[in-house]
């Protein structure tokens, strides 16, 4: 039986061309690479799942790419982009902050930094997490960070910029990465679906992405999740259910008994719902005008996101 493989890994870009949602990003990063215009450090932060790390490594195969194509991608052919496809490279290196944030776990990596490359022009660093880091790690990181071989760039990641070291900020570049919108969130769920034959509403697309939260690998999870609840068949109805959501219309249903000043109907019908310090005998009641004031609001837009 083939081992399964999750869809954020399945999916992970491998091109600039692929990245989801960050075209300005990868658009500089290109031009950089083309231009030989390469800082020694950059900062990637952002919130998760976004593409920071996947970024690092496309940036960090690129520009040790022999051969790169006329679009600033990397060939996948040479010698150097090989052996990073088969994980095997020397010249590219991850450390995870998280479990490696001890000043002597910098000392190591900087020793190694002084190594010149064997295959390639540069040795790219790739830290993660890099917030995680101890404050003697940073300053013992911070001397080679700011005087570095000609041949090391360092690729810094993070969720939390605030927790950076300010001496370490100013010696970077630093590129935000901004949430993915909805709209390219259900393009690619899309492509997904297609490409693994599964059949999906674009409605339910639609929840799943706004349920993400603009990140890609979030949106991707719960896409599986509800893969395998629904046996390949994603509706609208399925992923409410699944997600234990609340559809518009429900809201609706309630606002309009709301209106209709018949709360005890819309209780026997909803036993679970609690509610509480609601009472109005006519609609110059100021808390029912509120109420129906936003409820005619949403009914004209069609508002569809869900909180």
């Amino acid at each position: 039986m083939e081992n399964y493989i999750v869809s954020a890994r399945k999916y992970r870009p491998s091109t600039f061309e692929s990245v989801v949602g960050q075209r300005a990003l990868t658009t500089t990063l290109k031009n950089a690479i083309a231009t030989q215009k390469l800082a020694h450090a950059y900062l990637f932060c952002g919130p998760r799942g976004v593409g920071k790390t996947t970024c690092a490594r496309i940036f960090a195969k690129t520009i040790n790419c022999m051969t790169p194509t006329a679009d600033g991608e990397a060939c996948n052919q040479c010698e150097s982009c090989v052996a990073f496809n088969e994980q095997r490279s020397y010249n590219i290196h991850e450390l995870d902050a998280a479990s490696n944030n001890s000043v002597d776990d910098i000392r190591q990596l900087v020793e190694q930094v002084r190594i010149p490359p064997q295959i390639g022009k540069y040795k790219v660093y790739i830290i993660d997490e890099v917030h995680m880091l101890s404050a003697s790690a940073f300053n013992a990181f911070l001397k080679t960070l700011e005087e570095p071989p000609r041949h090391a760039i360092f690729i810094l990641a993070t969720t939390e910029k605030h927790k950076i070291l300010p001496t370490i900020l100013s010696r970077c570049q630093i590129y935000d990465f901004n949430r993915i919108s909805v709209e390219d969130t259900v393009n690619h769920l899309s492509y997904v679906a297609s490409k693994e034959g599964i059949t999906a509403e674009p409605e339910a697309l639609n929840v799943i992405a706004m349920k993400a939260d603009g990140g890609m690998r979030d949106a991707l999870s719960i896409f599986d999740q509800v893969v395998s609840f629904t046996g390949g068949n994603i509706t609208y109805k399925s992923v409410i259910d699944n997600l234990n959501v609340l559809d518009y219309e429900y809201y609706f249903r309630l606002t309009d008994c709301f209106l209709e000043n018949k709360v005890k109907l819309f209780q026997e019908q909803y036993p679970n719902v609690q509610i509480e310090n609601f009472y109005t005998d006519s609609m110059n009641d100021r808390a029912m005008m509120d109420i129906s004031n936003h409820v005619f609001l949403v009914k004209k837009n069609q508002v569809t996101q869900i909180k």
